[in-house]
């Protein structure tokens, strides 16, 4: 073979100005690369897909009369929320209301108007938002088996549809029985599992070692489907009631499925847009190893007792706690404890999460420069990012109970801690595709079944913890065991997590690759693209080169 024939990286030469021969919008979408299609896809999938689970757990102040269960405890947040309104009120002076400002009254009251048609007791909404976490958990693994078979476009795709689906008949489930949201919740649950499997899965495959961490921040689209959906669900219930709340995220998760249908591929093989040197680039940056794995027997002995694997689920036990402690009580804390209204509510505690977004991507980008000019080691970046996302959140959460009602502080605080849990996905999240990125999908269910156990025993335990959710005793308690967990957590990681690629990761090689000749050595080397194709020539080589491999940015 003429050595001209192999290219073996990316031609530097100036792109020759031609006319496009597969037509104008061809010429404008190979200026796309395909890897920036997929973080989109990616980024909005996750949004969606949060968007979808977050909704009850602020739809349920609307859905539920704030008396039911007839334990007093809202009765007397309602009386805390007036004395303290009250009080600040220029209407109010020397015990009396002033005549002069009468809509001072009305706007007080606002903030702890009634909603609810449904006399679902505190025990019932439990199981409601709980459920969905159950079946979430038992669901990681064979998130993780089914990528490995049927590949990521369909699982994650799927999991989405009936995600949606749900979603839009939680209404009418609403009305039939409470018994009946629980079951479409936990089938969210279930379905929801699996996106997190089937996306790590594909990383591998798309993705050159050094761009991961800059990927790994469209999976923070979940922050901003948190952030979007507490405002949206406010101003939705305020004027359209709390059913059009599920009728709209229910239908944008469907609209979304359309794109991922039209616009996935599991790998870059299978992609019928992508340029030459796109392709190219990929298969010169990513193992041929990791190419050769898909549908590699899972080795799940290996991954059971490897110790970077529970080293990962350990920590990200600790910062899926801090987490949801502002997922899931911040918006009764917002409501009970600071006394903000419905609205006020929703987008106080969405903002925060709308920021993050914006940390995590500064954050990744930052690892990736880190690796890319060798200031650090992998190992040591992904731990300073982990120490990041659970130590500064773990230390301003502990102060948010001890500043009690200074709400301009605790906002700040709550903000920033918020801010800092994403550098997770540069840190021990990135790292699960470090360590084996040919079985990162199996791996993240495996680590996911240890982390996400949080989601549901966080709030059982704010429940145990909270038994008056005017006593802002009783939420230090919440906060300060919340740092405890997350800070505690992380030293695990400290000691015993590594980026280094684990044996079992590499699929068995046959016998005759396993000798010591030049072929065995070939075999193990990157795959290098053959250009010289029949029925090109080296102007049409030229063509291609107008296309560039379109560095991840």
């Amino acid at each position: 073979m003429d050595e001209k024939e192999i290219r073996f990286l990316p031609s530097s030469k100036p792109p020759r100005a031609k006319l496009p021969k597969v037509g104008c919008m061809r010429s404008i979408t190979d200026r796309i690369p395909a890897r920036l299609v997929l973080y989109f896809l990616s980024w909005s999938g996750f949004l969606v897909s949060f968007m979808m689970r977050n909704d009850i757990n602020f739809a349920l102040v609307a859905m539920v009369r704030t008396n039911a269960g007839g334990n007093g405890t809202n009765s007397s947040v309602s009386d805390h929320c007036r004395s303290v309104a009250v009080t600040e009120s220029p209407a109010f002076v020397n015990g009396n209301y002033s005549t002069l400002d009468e809509g001072a009254i009305p706007q007080v009251i606002e903030g702890v108007e009634e909603y609810g048609e449904f006399d679902w007791d505190s025990t019932v909404q439990a199981v409601i938002k709980g459920s969905f976490y159950w079946c979430y958990v038992l669901s990681q693994v064979v998130g993780g088996v089914a990528t490995q078979y049927f590949g990521t476009k369909n699982v994650f795709g799927w999991s989405q549809f009936f995600t949606a689906a749900c979603s839009l008949c939680i209404p009418y489930a609403s009305d039939l029985h409470y018994g009946a949201v629980i079951l479409l919740r936990s089938i969210q649950g279930f379905a929801s599992g699996l996106t997190w499997p089937a996306m790590y899965a594909i990383v591998g495959y798309w993705i050159p070692p050094v761009e991961r961490s800059r990927f790994m921040s469209s999976f923070q689209g979940f922050s901003i489907g948190i952030g979007l959906t507490y405002p949206l669900c406010g101003f939705i219930i305020a004027y359209f009631g709390w059913r059009l709340v599920f009728y709209t995220t229910g239908t944008i998760g469907m609209i979304w499925c359309v794109f991922w249908y039209l616009l996935a591929f599991n790998t870059p093989q299978e992609h019928p847009r992508i340029t030459a040197n796109e392709l190219e680039y990929i298969e010169l940056n990513v193992s041929e190893d990791i190419k050769n794995g898909m549908g590699m027997k899972v080795p799940w002995k290996k991954i059971f007792t490897s110790v970077p694997v529970w080293a990962i689920g350990l920590t990200t036990f600790g910062r899926i706690w801090v987490h949801y402690t502002f997922i899931m009580s911040g918006p009764e804390y917002m409501q009970k404890i600071l006394c903000f209204d419905i609205k006020e509510n929703g987008l106080l505690s969405g903002t925060p999460f709308l920021c993050s977004y914006l940390s995590s991507v500064l954050f990744c980008y930052i690892a990736d420069v880190l690796v890319h000019k060798r200031l650090m080691t992998l190992t040591n970046v992904r731990k300073l990012f982990t120490a990041l996302s659970q130590i500064v959140p773990g230390v301003l959460v502990l102060l948010v109970g001890y500043l009690g009602y200074n709400i301009v502080v605790v906002l700040v605080l709550w903000f920033v801690a918020v801010t800092f849990i994403t550098a997770s996905y540069a840190g021990a999240m990135a790292n699960i595709v470090d360590i084996a990125p040919n079985l990162a999908g199996p791996v993240l269910a495996f680590a996911q079944t240890i982390h996400m156990t949080a989601s549901f025993l966080q709030p059982l335990a704010s429940g145990i913890m909270v038994t008056d959710a005017q006593n802002i005793t009783q939420w230090l308690h919440v906060f300060g065991v919340s740092s405890v967990v997350a800070i505690s957590c992380y030293l695990i990681y400290q000691i015993f997590g590594t980026a280094d690629i684990q044996p079992w990761n590499y699929p068995v090689l046959d016998a005759e690759v396993t000798s010591t000749d030049d072929s065995a050595v070939i075999a193990n080397q990157p795959m290098l693209k053959t250009i010289g194709m029949a029925g090109r020539d080296d102007e049409e080589d030229d063509d291609d080169e107008e296309s560039s491999s379109g560095h991840f940015k």
